[in-house]
């Protein structure tokens, strides 16, 4: 059974990570709409903003609380977050709240905290909250991929794109709904179904940044080709591993090699876009982003093969 403490802290762990990756869900949808589909727009934006305030609300509660190793992974923010906001903004024009990424910026963790049931009381009702917005926008990209895919709908953003962050979502809400039932996220039980699942979005981050490069970027479109390669066989490996036909430890290694070398990747293209350094179509935020999901499964997997 899970611990109070336990909940707390794996709650707002959880959202200091997520809730920051939904709002940016949101707001690449919201780029990708063409005009005739406004409205869209409109409840992208909305949704944005919702998941700001759940942003904004876990960071009130997670000071002096939430497990330090959290904050220094680099999945909360990185030190390119505040500045591909900015350029970001400058780029399309819409207001990105930079004084969260300056909060999160000054969170320091605990190692044993004290933890009241007011407190409790309080993620309690964060987790309600998270899991009827992350169900509205689960739905909000169903139907989005729904008109794409009948193609009563144009978005200059990929099908699969659309896929991978409802993956993402449902995850999120997995993970919140079994908290709220007391249950604790145990990586280590659940250890390949999570490296499957994150390598296969791994693999996915490279095929995007590949199709998002100028076609005269073609050192770094033959690297995003090779770590798409490498992470759909290690997705194999993973999903095999959990029928139990390959050694677990040897497919953590792999993946731990393979994930630190992408994060790697995507910390000097997150670097050279905000230089303007690399022709594409990627925003920089969107670098900042991938490599923040980097640094979360590099997290996951040190934890399984500690």
């Amino acid at each position: 059974m899970l611990s109070c403490t336990d909940f707390i802290r794996q709650s707002l762990g959880l959202h200091l990570f997520f809730a920051r990756i939904m709002k940016e869900h949101s707001f690449f949808l919201e780029l990708g709409f063409t005009p005739r589909d406004a409205n869209f727009t409109q409840r992208a934006d909305v949704f944005r903003m919702e998941f700001e305030k759940l942003l904004k609300e876990s960071i009130i509660l997670s000071d002096g609380v939430v497990d330090p190793r959290i904050l220094q992974s680099g999945e909360v923010i990185t030190p390119y977050t505040l500045n591909a906001e900015l350029v970001t903004e400058f780029y399309t024009g819409i207001n990105l709240p930079t004084d969260l990424t300056r909060a999160e910026a000054g969170l320091s963790g605990g190692i044993c905290p004290e933890v009241s049931p007011v407190l409790k009381k309080k993620v309690c009702e964060l987790n309600e909250k998270a899991i009827c917005l992350i169900a509205a926008l689960i739905r909000f990209k169903e139907e989005i991929l729904s008109n794409v895919l009948s193609c009563r709908m144009f978005t200059l953003n990929y099908p699969l794109l659309i896929e991978h962050i409802m993956r993402e979502a449902r995850l999120y809400l997995l993970l919140v709904q079994k908290l709220q039932r007391g249950q604790m996220i145990d990586v280590d039980r659940e250890a390949f179904e999570q490296e499957a699942f994150w390598n296969r979005i791994m693999a996915e981050h490279a095929k995007f940044i590949r199709g998002l490069l100028d076609p005269t970027e073609e050192q770094l479109i033959n690297i995003a080709d090779n770590f798409g390669d490498e992470f759909d066989e290690l997705t194999c490996k993973a999903k095999r591993a959990i029928d139990l036909t390959l050694p677990i430890c040897h497919v953590t290694c792999e993946s731990l090699k393979a994930t630190s070398a992408i994060r790697d990747f995507k910390a000097q293209a997150t670097q050279g876009l905000l230089e303007c350094r690399i022709r594409s179509i990627i925003v920089p935020l969107l670098g900042d982003h991938v490599l923040r999901e980097a640094n979360h499964f590099l997290r996951l997997l040190k934890m399984v093969a500690r």
